[in-house]
């Protein structure tokens, strides 16, 4: 586990930042696709000063190429990539990767108008310091995703995959989450059946890093955890604007603190 933390201090006008996790966009959930881009293309007048994506914004990335191809799911992403690189003109825009969008590269930042994030980063933002991250690194108790996740985040895995022709990258992609699913069926697609962040590990990141909040997104379980000792643990909400009820949630981040924001009023 990490004990190096990227520091990121705000430019001083900066009044709030929004922060945003789980999207999962795919071309099969339009629901959630365009209420994302509407939200997005909202006036600038009614924006924080930059948004901060910390991981999981598509459900799958298999290579920066995936936005060159010539099928349905190319087109869709290029759809993304329009909508954040028009956002990006006006708003600065920051992408941290999450378990599903790891090997999101260089080509798709540039095409996408946003800036990297390493992860974890601690934000200097209103006088307080804010430890970002995905979340996915202190889910310690499940041992075999951690095994996985050491795997795929290697130079040498990265490059032989990304080595491999597109469809059988894509063909790759389709089996985990097909695995995966199932995964989620056998816990009656109930996250508090999955593993959670380990509070222990939280705290250590947060005192190593000097900071008392900490914030992530990849469980979907939004919540505040109270960690002790001033410091907390916040969780942010994934989309899912055709689930029954539809979620969809921005938190806010400024000098009054943080503020939960459904999507309606975002």
């Amino acid at each position: 586990m990490t004990d190096r933390f990227a520091q990121w201090r705000a430019p001083a006008h900066w009044q709030a930042v929004d922060c945003i996790s789980g999207l999962r966009l795919q071309a099969g959930e339009p629901a959630t696709f365009e209420a994302w881009r509407a939200w997005l293309a909202r006036p600038v007048s009614e924006r924080a000063d930059a948004l901060i994506i910390l991981g999981d914004l598509f459900e799958v990335w298999v290579g920066d190429d995936a936005l060159q191809g010539d099928g349905p799911d190319a087109a869709f992403w290029r759809l993304c990539a329009q909508a954040l690189r028009e956002h990006a003109q006006t708003t600065p825009t920051y992408f941290m990767a999450g378990n599903r969008d790891f090997l999101f590269g260089p080509s798709g930042l540039q095409a996408c108008g946003m800036q990297a994030l390493e992860d974890p980063t601690v934000l200097d933002l209103a006088g307080h310091r804010w430890l970002l991250s995905h979340g996915d690194e202190l889910c310690l108790d499940d041992t075999d995703y951690q095994r996985f996740r050491t795997q795929v985040r290697s130079p040498g895995w990265q490059h032989t995959f990304l080595a491999q022709p597109l469809a059988q990258r894509e063909a790759t992609a389709r089996e985990l989450r097909r695995q995966s699913e199932a995964r989620k069926q056998a816990s009656g697609n109930d996250p508090s059946l999955w593993a959670d962040v380990d509070a222990s590990a939280a705290r250590r990141w947060l005192q190593a890093a000097s900071a008392a909040t900490l914030i992530h997104g990849h469980t979907h379980r939004p919540a505040e955890h109270d960690l002790g000792d001033g410091l907390s643990r916040v969780v942010l909400s994934d989309w899912g604007l055709s689930a029954p009820p539809p979620r969809a949630e921005v938190l806010r981040i400024s000098a009054k603190g943080l503020q939960r924001r459904p999507l309606k009023s975002a």
